[in-house]
């Protein structure tokens, strides 16, 4: 049994990676960020307005994080998501947790290039994203979303194309 858990900022290549090695590996992906971006939507807000809504309604991360513990638990799965990694490590469940991150520069100019808009926009945006992440982490389940210590796989995307990444991974599983 495979189980793998992604972790990352956005724009650092994490989707795409996670999506070329489910299909390499033939293993189910579960994207928890599809879920909240719906979540966001039925609320009728942007992701930053519903990650500060979220800020004081923790059940809807808790939800969330109660259904990817619930597919982890299963197993042979890959799952992305901000801390999916540190769910599997705090309910010790066998995983090989991979975190993919970059300079916040590349990363707004990949959102950009994939979604359009204004890198400085974007970085702004990113920017208060990732503290109200942050925030919510800490606040609610103790978490420094900036310690990689858990992870036992940690890439810098920078320089490297999704192929090369799952390279990487593929190499840790043996």
């Amino acid at each position: 049994m495979v189980t793998i858990t992604i972790s990352g900022s956005p724009g650092s290549g994490k989707t795409t990676a996670a999506k070329l090695l489910a299909e390499k590996l033939k293993l189910k992906y579960v994207y928890s960020g599809d879920i909240f971006r719906e979540q966001a939507k039925k609320h009728k807000m942007t992701l930053e307005e519903f990650g500060r809504y979220c800020e004081k309604h923790k059940e809807i991360d808790q939800q969330l994080d109660d259904y990817q513990l619930q597919i982890l638990t299963k197993g042979n799965v890959i799952v992305e998501g901000r801390i999916s990694g540190w769910i599997a490590y705090r309910n010790s469940i066998p995983a090989v947790k991979v975190l993919i991150d970059t300079d916040i520069d590349t990363r707004a100019s990949r959102i950009v290039k994939r979604e359009n808009g204004d890198v400085n926009k974007r970085k702004k945006e990113m920017v208060a994203r990732e503290k109200s992440e942050a925030t919510r982490y800490k606040k609610y389940y103790d978490i420094d979303i900036k310690d990689r210590s858990i992870y036992d796989v940690v890439i810098d995307s920078g320089d490297k194309t999704s192929e090369e990444i799952v390279s990487i991974i593929v190499k840790k599983l043996g």
